[in-house]
């Protein structure tokens, strides 16, 4: 990172001495022991609790890391952004008559809602949504699962990036409410592919595996208005990289969405698994993981070093 970065005041010199933030910050992160790993997908309670990473990725092309950063863990609803961007690829505005983009202010599954709003999902990133897009993929590409991976492993630079069969497996084995939204939504007639193909595809999904410093490196593109700063290539459109992060400000972060642009200020999605990714745009993006979720569903130390590392930056774009 070649400027310096402003912080309450003082100038933070990269690389040591954001270097030394992300340890500090860590090593305050490792203090907390509220929460408990998500338990009602077999695969994931068996994941061990005390693992904890911190990534920057700047748009300089720089990575700062601190804890198990390189470990792979299941992203699950932080896939929704990648599954999103390649449906409004394929369709286009029409994409958003069949998918909203208001926060739903219900549970991120909620059956109801759907109900009441005749299978039209509120956002992309509740499940019914994610579903839906799932629905636009099987689709439109003859192999969606090919086209997710190979999108996935270009923006990190990884080809090791996998979903994780077991993850799969078991999210199959107990996505019953995720199927009854599918099947809600198909006979309000707003699928149109099988049923059970795109709850595969969904769980299939879900269950991509990646390091904290893999999803840091891999959403670059959305803090720089749809060009990735590693290979100069235009991902999306400056138009479609702003509505990414203007969904992700209002209902990236389950039903703490609301709190977290109040405290922490910059677009951000989470995933059960964990993880958090928050966008900086114009700086780059913060990504941290640690298993213990909080009774929103996002991970406890996650959301501390998160709020920690953009408070200290000055990072709110607010």
């Amino acid at each position: 990172m070649t400027r310096d970065i402003v912080s309450g005041g003082q100038h933070i010199h990269a690389p040591d001495d954001l270097t030394r933030l992300l340890r500090d910050i860590h090593e305050q992160a490792m203090t907390i022991n509220t929460g408990k790993v998500a338990d009602y997908i077999p695969a994931l309670a068996a994941v061990d609790p005390e693992q904890c990473a911190l990534t920057v990725a700047t748009l300089d092309g720089e990575t700062f890391t601190f804890g198990d950063t390189q470990t792979q863990f299941s992203i699950q609803s932080i896939s929704k952004i990648f599954g999103l961007i390649l449906a409004m690829e394929r369709l286009g505005d029409e994409l958003w008559e069949r998918v909203k983009m208001e926060p739903s202010g219900q549970a991120f599954n909620s059956i109801v809602q759907l109900e009441w709003e005749k299978g039209i999902p509120r956002n992309p990133m509740i499940n019914a949504g994610a579903i839906l897009v799932s629905d636009v993929l099987v689709s439109h590409y003859s192999a969606s699962k090919n086209a997710v991976l190979s999108f996935v492993r270009s923006l990190c630079g990884n080809e090791e990036v996998y979903a994780d069969h077991e993850v799969h497996e078991s999210e199959k084995d107990h996505g019953h409410r995720n199927a009854a939204l599918a099947h809600l939504m198909k006979s309000f007639g707003n699928i149109d592919s099988d049923v059970d193909e795109l709850l595969d595809h969904y769980f299939w999904q879900c269950a991509l595996s990646m390091s904290c410093e893999n999803l840091a490196r891999s959403f670059t593109f959305l803090a720089n208005d749809g060009v990735c700063p590693f290979s100069k290539k235009e991902i999306m459109s400056k138009r479609d990289s702003q509505r990414i992060n203007a969904l992700l400000s209002t209902s990236g972060m389950y039903d703490q969405s609301g709190e977290f642009a109040f405290t922490v200020g910059v677009p951000a999605k989470s995933g059960v698994g964990g993880g958090i990714v928050a966008i900086v745009p114009d700086f780059g993006v913060i990504s941290a993981w640690s298993p213990r979720l909080n009774e929103f569903g996002n991970s406890a130390r996650g959301m501390f070093m998160v709020r920690e590392v953009a408070n200290k930056l000055g990072l709110s774009v607010y």
